[in-house]
């Protein structure tokens, strides 16, 4: 299966998720007298238009290189990133405010049933963390890693709430707002994760030469290659799920030009079979 098909399927996977679980959280804080479960419900239904987002622009950044877009079109991924930041800070805003309401306004406390339930979602959403986490390393892609994130927040969110209705139900009277609170906390996590999805896409989009482990990667294969004496500059630019590479290359001084430039053919054949997450790769022969 492709990198681009394989992002597109757990996108899917996501999706289907927070659609259930959105119903559910719901279902469950009205019927269990939960502000923090529906807190939930709302981040989940955020998470689904999110996720909407997030496959629109990873197909869009699926599509191949051409004649205005010779890098091809991966900073797609990025800019659907901040939309996706702009989601979360607006369901975070909203749930922050109306925990603040019902703070000041008296209601029943939870149910006790809503706990299982809770305790479920919990670990529904950190199990599809860790699965959405890991094919975002392996296909390097920040949208996915936002939508990792998403699940991340989410589990968080539900712990929050787990212990705010436990704290309402042992307290009883008078601790009812336990759970608004625990919603309210919800909320500013939410936002602090929203500065976590939104550094690497701006870093993205403003080209940051920042992948030491890639640079050293790409010098350590190119110093196999026949005829390459050593690497000077190596910049880097991600987009989308791509790497692309700048590099200059040192061969010996007095080979042919037609020379130099086979050299040249065979480290960027190296590099790409080596490294199938590079993109475009540039490389300018020095003299050694």
């Amino acid at each position: 299966m492709s990198t681009g098909k394989l992002a597109i399927r757990t996108v899917y996977f996501s999706m289907l998720g927070n659609v259930l679980l959105a119903g559910i959280k719901f279902l469950a804080g009205i019927f269990g007298n939960s502000f923090a479960l529906i807190a939930d419900g709302i981040e989940s239904l955020v998470d689904v238009f999110s996720s909407i987002l997030i496959l629109f622009g990873l197909k869009y950044a699926q599509r191949p290189a051409d004649e205005n877009h010779p890098y091809g079109h991966g900073k797609a991924e990025a800019l659907i990133t901040f939309m996706v930041v702009g989601f979360l800070i607006v369901s975070a805003a909203t749930i922050a405010f109306q925990a603040i309401q019902n703070i000041q306004t008296p209601h029943p406390s939870p149910e006790n049933w809503t706990l299982g339930i809770l305790g479920a979602i919990i670990l529904w959403k950190e199990i599809s963390y860790q699965i959405v986490l890991s094919r975002s390393k392996k296909l390097h892609s920040s949208s996915l890693k936002a939508e990792a994130w998403h699940h991340r927040s989410d589990a968080i969110t539900s712990v929050a709430a787990f212990i705010g209705i436990i704290i309402a139900v042992i307290g009883g009277e008078g601790f009812e707002v336990a759970d608004d609170y625990a919603a309210l906390f919800a909320s500013g996590f939410i936002l602090y994760n929203c500065y976590l999805i939104f550094r690497p896409a701006l870093g993205e989009v403003m080209d940051e030469n920042n992948y030491e482990e890639l640079t050293d990667e790409i010098r350590k294969i190119a110093s196999t290659v026949p005829g390459i004496k050593g690497t000077e500059k190596c910049y880097i630019r991600k987009a989308g799920m791509k790497y692309h590479v700048d590099l200059h290359a040192s061969v010996d001084g007095d080979l042919s030009v037609k020379k130099g430039h086979d050299i040249a053919h065979d480290l960027k054949d190296t590099l790409k079979l080596e490294l199938p997450e590079l993109g475009h790769i540039l490389i300018h022969i020095e003299p050694f």
